[in-house]
């Protein structure tokens, strides 16, 4: 099965109508890619929700232990977990009906792509929310 990323102007509306993301996997670790990515979408105005298992609070946001827990509508999962635990997370995203799965930088799986464009969500894998960011708003 092939799988194709949205357009730019697809990613351009995603990221200009979000005001809530939730960042899958977030670090508590400072040097940590999912944690800074996090402290950028908060220093560009978006509600950050981390998820992680075990941590209380990241970057002054209090942290959730998956998306079922967090208390508004999810805009954006940006998902920073290894190919093969995605399919799950697609899974709680469409529960909650999400907005849209991110796959961040180096991260691809088709049948997580699959669960959630089936849902009609947009689904976009191996790119950096960050530089998209960067690229298409600022």
């Amino acid at each position: 099965m092939s799988w194709q990323n949205p357009d730019d102007s697809t990613v351009t509306r995603i990221l200009s109508e979000a005001k809530t993301v939730a960042v899958y996997g977030c670090s508590s670790k400072e040097d940590r890619t999912s944690h800074k990515i996090a402290a950028l979408l908060i220093q560009q105005g978006y509600r950050v929700y981390p998820v992680h298992p075990t941590a209380k609070t990241i970057l002054g946001q209090q942290v959730y232990p998956d998306l079922a827990s967090i208390p508004e509508h999810v805009d954006i999962v940006n998902l920073f977990r290894r190919a093969e635990f995605t399919p799950e997370v697609a899974r709680q995203a469409v529960a909650i009906a999400a907005g849209s799965l991110w796959l961040q930088l180096g991260i691809i799986n088709i049948e997580s792509w699959k669960i959630a464009t089936d849902a009609g969500m947009d689904c976009i894998m191996d790119r950096c929310i960050a530089v998209e960011y960067q690229r298409l708003i600022r």
